[in-house]
């Protein structure tokens, strides 16, 4: 298979149209035949489900090149589980496992040529995504829904790429209690937009928002998990019932566990704790891992001691680790890695 004439090494995180896309539509109580198409653009009602009452849930995962030219996926199944719990939560008609990991297959196979060359940084991020496409004006479901999925080759997720970045903790609430903060919609992360650009004018390239109850335990950013790493060498991961369970970090805990042989505890942690860590990073799928080097909470500045330059001992041989499963260096646990060519 012969790879898009681009410099891989040099894309960013943002959308480059490829060749195909794929897309379904609900009518009449069920899920039409998905296809495939070369058509990048969606017409709708204009009193559509999505654009009155942001009615809409989406995930994202990636396919990567192999040293021997298979192009694979990581966990895909799990993707499709989480968009079902997202879909449901939202009143949109399920996309079963199967159909999801069949529109998966064909878009990827469809852009084969578009997902970047073994060693090259880059991946092929997939965004596959549910919404209310049938017009709806008192507050309901939408009668009509599609399903689209589609694919973009990606660099690193922050400028600066693996480099510790600087974060600020906010004065927003990203989830409330028995809300939609364990779910992937749409409107949680339009509701991390304003503060995220308040974060960026600032200097920082996120933000960490603490639970909108008490507003003094570490919950997540406005599209990442936390990773901390204790002086003894523990993992730590919050835990809450508003915060996104991560594909990546479920992922990094057992690598943690089963291929470090660390300690990993998974509960409540308290900003008060936060200065007390050797490490700090964020996870998910767009940044694997970030490690953190500053967190700013208005007047404190709490520098992370494992620095402003590059990655601490734990997370770097975790995202190693990870990435190494990924790109199939490493081998990967039964299951986890789904071949597509």
């Amino acid at each position: 298979m012969e790879k898009k004439n681009i410099k891989w090494g040099e894309i960013g995180f943002g959308y480059i149209p490829t060749d195909y896309r794929y897309y379904a539509e609900w009518k009449d109580g069920k899920w039409g035949e998905g296809k495939l198409t070369e058509d990048r653009t969606i017409t709708m009602s204009e009193c559509a489900g999505v654009l009155q009452y942001a009615q809409t849930c989406f995930e994202g995962l990636k396919a990567y090149t192999w040293k021997d030219g298979s192009i694979v996926t990581f966990r895909p199944d799990l993707n499709a589980e989480r968009m079902q719990r997202s879909a449901r939560r939202l009143l949109i008609p399920e996309v079963s496992t199967e159909m999801f990991l069949d529109a998966l297959d064909q878009t990827v196979k469809a852009n084969a040529a578009w997902v970047p060359p073994y060693g090259t940084g880059a991946t092929l991020y997939i965004r596959p995504f549910l919404f209310g496409s049938g017009p709806v004006i008192g507050v309901a479901p939408a009668p009509e829904y599609q399903f689209r999925l589609f694919c973009t080759p990606v660099g690193p997720y922050f400028k600066g790429g693996i480099k510790p970045i600087k974060i600020c903790v906010s004065d927003y609430d990203r989830a409330a209690p028995h809300g939609t903060g364990d779910i992937k919609a749409g409107l949680n992360y339009a509701m991390s937009l304003y503060p995220g650009d308040l974060a960026h004018k600032n200097g920082y390239a996120e933000n960490m928002f603490l639970d909108a109850a008490t507003r003094t335990n570490v919950e997540e950013t406005g599209g990442a998990n936390f990773l901390f790493v204790t002086k003894d060498g523990k993992l730590v991961t919050p835990k809450s019932s508003t915060i996104l369970p991560s594909i990546t970090r479920r992922s990094l805990v057992y690598v943690a566990q089963k291929y470090l042989g660390l300690t990993v505890e998974e509960r409540v942690v308290p900003f008060a704790e936060v200065r007390e860590f050797a490490e700090i990073g964020v996870c998910g799928t767009a940044a694997v891992i970030s490690p953190v080097g500053e967190i700013d909470n208005h007047d404190e500045k709490i520098m992370v001691p494992s620095g402003t330059e590059k990655f601490g001992p734990v997370l770097g041989k975790l995202r190693e680790t990870l990435t190494g499963i990924q790109n199939g260096d490493i081998e990967a646990p039964e299951g986890w890695i789904r071949k597509i060519l």
